[in-house]
């Protein structure tokens, strides 16, 4: 089981640079979970691309539908005052933090580009090829 945060799933369905990285990690961890929170941004970061690089409602939709399908749980809520503290020690956005609660919570790893939660918990935080190296 794995955490994984928007960024690594919408590479998962918008090709990238990065999402031949995220394909390996999914074959190997398939078990990805998340916070409630990754619905919504998945839908902000999709109505985005609508907006900015010409992607259509039905094709927003279909990769909504399977990044919300890759996921084996997204309904986690990691405990308010965790995210608050751990946001306050950090610096990072307490949407950020929640991600980084619920792997704590669970005790595995979270999935991430995130630059800033990767220098504030590498105990926690790593991309998809840190992950997936020599697997």
């Amino acid at each position: 089981m794995i955490v994984v945060d928007t960024n690594v799933v919408v590479k998962l369905v918008l090709r990238s640079a990065d999402s031949e990285q995220v394909e390996r990690l999914f074959a190997l961890e398939p078990l990805w979970v998340a916070p409630r929170l990754v619905r919504s941004e998945i839908m902000s970061v999709l109505a985005q691309q609508a907006r900015r690089a010409g992607l259509d409602a039905a094709e927003a939709s279909e990769a909504c539908a399977v990044a919300f399908d890759a996921f084996d749980d997204t309904s986690l809520e990691p405990e308010p005052r965790r995210v608050l503290d751990l946001a306050a020690r950090s610096g990072c956005s307490s949407y950020d933090c929640e991600y980084v609660a619920v792997a704590e919570e669970l005790g595995c790893r979270l999935a991430t580009f995130d630059r800033q939660v990767l220098r504030r918990f590498p105990e926690i935080a790593a991309t998809p090829a840190s992950l997936t190296a020599g697997r």
